[in-house]
Parts: structure tokens; sequence; C-alpha cells
């Protein structure tokens, strides 16, 4: 039987490009959709004729009426709480690519999973290519200490550093002992000219039209350097990887953070 899936954020850029692998999955089924603009039929958004399946407004009253498994969240920081809440107390497995949870936020979502009984994947990024850069990275790390981590995304953006480069940090950090870097009398002309700060490593955002999401990682050593990067040319890239959190997140238990940790 197939994994009944709701899409949140399905009029977005990621939004449309998630219901159509979602529809062209047949291990899923495309049972509902939700929006702040509702009305339009989900096959108008992607191009494959009346599906019959309307976009709603109220996350709530969709899953009443289509009874889903897993919900896919590609909304705004600042809406993506609310929808884990209440997708989590209505017994809906939320897999979430909207990016700006803080450590909080996770822990708040760890408890609610633990209290209802559901399972949950928060991930920075779905890009097969992207998990592999960061594991790159870590194992570099252990050998080469000194980093920087440069992220590039299109100019409409709303966080940054990416949750990406977040992560990818939050991994480094585990594989390395913590480094002061640069020269300790290094003085900044213009404020941020080196970056935002963590553990030492020095984090760079790029908004510029034209990127879609890319980051290169940076390793400096004695008369060499390393750069590991990867590059989303387009959405497309990051749909095998939300498709496969899709059927997984069912066989997890909690929140699980990072896609990484659903790879074998």
């Amino acid at each position: 039987m197939s994994i009944r899936v709701v899409v949140s954020g399905a009029h977005g850029k990621m939004g449309r490009e998630v219901l159509k692998a979602v529809y062209k999955d047949t291990d899923l089924s495309l049972v509902g959709a939700v929006d702040l603009k509702g009305g339009d039929d989900v096959g108008d958004l992607i191009g494959v004729g009346k599906t019959g399946i309307l976009v709603g407004t109220m996350l709530a009253k969709v899953i009443e009426e289509t009874k889903p498994q897993v919900l896919i969240d590609f909304t705004r920081p600042e809406t993506v709480m609310g929808n884990v809440r209440c997708a989590i107390a209505l017994g809906v497995r939320p897999v979430v690519g909207t990016t700006g949870f803080s450590a909080a936020d996770c822990e708040e979502v760890r408890a609610l999973c633990t209290k209802h009984g559901v399972s949950a994947l928060i991930a920075p990024n779905f890009a097969i290519g992207a998990i592999l850069m960061m594991k790159m990275a870590v194992e570099a790390a252990k050998y080469l200490p000194h980093v920087e981590i440069i992220e590039f995304h299109h100019d409409q953006k709303l966080d940054a550093p990416s949750g990406t480069a977040l992560r990818t940090a939050e991994l480094i950090k585990e594989a390395r002992q913590t480094i002061k870097q640069g020269h300790p009398a290094e003085v900044e002309k213009i404020p941020g000219a080196r970056g935002g700060e963590t553990d030492g490593m020095r984090i760079h955002s790029v908004r510029l039209p034209g990127y879609v999401a890319h980051q290169e990682v940076i390793f400096g050593g004695l008369g060499q350097t390393l750069s590991i990067r990867h590059d989303s040319i387009s959405r497309e890239s990051f749909m095998p990887g939300i498709v496969l959190a899709a059927k997984k997140v069912l066989y997890t238990t909690g929140l699980t953070v990072g896609l990484e940790n659903l790879l074998d």
C-alpha cells in the first residue's frame, strides 16, 4: 500500500517540485496540499491535468480530511513550527526541509515526538551530493582542522547562514578540536568581512540572483588547500532525498536531524 502524503507550501518553487516528485512515485500517494493561497487543483500546478486534489489553506483540516501518514513541509521559518506541532499532534510524521530551526525548536520537536509516539525528520539539505559533501568534509577536518565555509544561495532566501552550512559546521565540530583561526590581531575594516564565527570556523553567506544552492568547504594546511564543493543546479536535485525520507520516516523513532542518518 502506498504512503499517503500531504505537501505544505504547495505554491512555492520547492513545493511544486515536491508535488511532482510525490505524484510520480509509485510508492507514494499524494492525497493533499496546503498553502496560504488555496483552491487550485494540484494538477494545474504541476502540469498533469486535473487531479481532483485541491490546495487547502488550513493544515489541520486537510489532515483530518485526507488522513496522511507523512507531511512534507517547505514553507517559511515563521510558520514551520506551527505546521510541525499540528502534524505531530494529529499523528502525522513531518519531513521538513524548511530551514531556520534553532536548537530549542529541535528539542521541542523531539519532546512532541516522544509525547505523541510519532517520528519526524528535519534536514537542512536533501541533495544526496550535499550529504556526501558533508561526510567528506568531516573526514578532511580530522587531518586539516583549519576550515572556512562559503555558501551561495538565491537572493530570496530568508536565513543566513544556510541550514546546510550550520549542519556542516556542527558535524566538523564533532571531528576536530576547537581552533581559533586567523591572525589573533586581525582587524575587520568592514564589520562582518570575515564572516560569521562558530567554534573558530568562519561561515560566509552569498545571496545573488542565479544561484540555487551551493556550498564550498575550504581546508588549509601547511603548503596546501583542499576544497570540497557541491552545487545544486536545479531544485530537482533535492527530490530523490525527499522521496527517500518520506518512505523511511515511517520506520524511524523520535526526531532525526539530517538526511545522512537515513542513508545506508
